[in-house]
């Protein structure tokens, strides 16, 4: 079993050798632009028009909660797109994360992973935009990954406290 490492750095440049897997948290309504996928763009085009292109045909794909999407953007480096997260933040409508939707992206992403032979890296998944709390996305994150033996790395950029806040 391994266990999971927290790290103050970027998730868009992982640091490890041999195959990576950068883990992240989309919605299901097509939306890519703020938060962390702002990052991905930075550096690469493909997870964004792969998203994208998903959104668009989810009439005959797998698109929708609990989804995964591994879109290859380097030598032995890929992003995966998982949905967990229902629509965006608005007024009164309650935090859009959905954990059972993000355990089961997980589980379906660690199979990928294993077959890989590769280490996942990511920010707190579900905590930014979505909304969601690290004391809930961690033990997901343990279990479907760690708990199988796969090296996962939390990156944080601000300093955070041990409730998994940004301080």
């Amino acid at each position: 079993m391994s266990e999971i490492v927290y790290i103050r750095g970027d998730a868009t440049a992982p640091c490890a050798e041999g195959a990576r897997v950068i883990a992240h948290v989309c919605n299901d309504i097509g939306g890519w632009g703020r938060g962390f996928v702002s990052a991905l763009s930075n550096r690469w085009p493909e997870p964004e028009a792969a998203y994208r292109a998903w959104y668009q045909g989810r009439a005959d794909n797998d698109f929708g909660l609990g989804a995964v999407q591994l879109v290859e953007v380097g030598p032995r480096l890929w992003v995966a797109n998982m949905i967990g997260q229902h629509g965006i933040r608005g007024r009164g409508k309650g935090a859009p994360v959905r954990y059972e939707a993000i355990d089961t992206a997980l589980g379906r992403l660690a199979d990928q992973v294993i077959e890989l032979g590769a280490s996942v890296h990511m920010p707190r998944i579900g905590c930014g935009l979505a909304g969601g709390e690290w004391p809930l996305v961690e033990p997901l994150v343990g279990g479907r990954l760690a708990g199988r033996g796969i090296p996962v790395t939390v990156y944080d950029h601000a300093t955070v406290d041990d409730q998994g806040e940004a301080a």
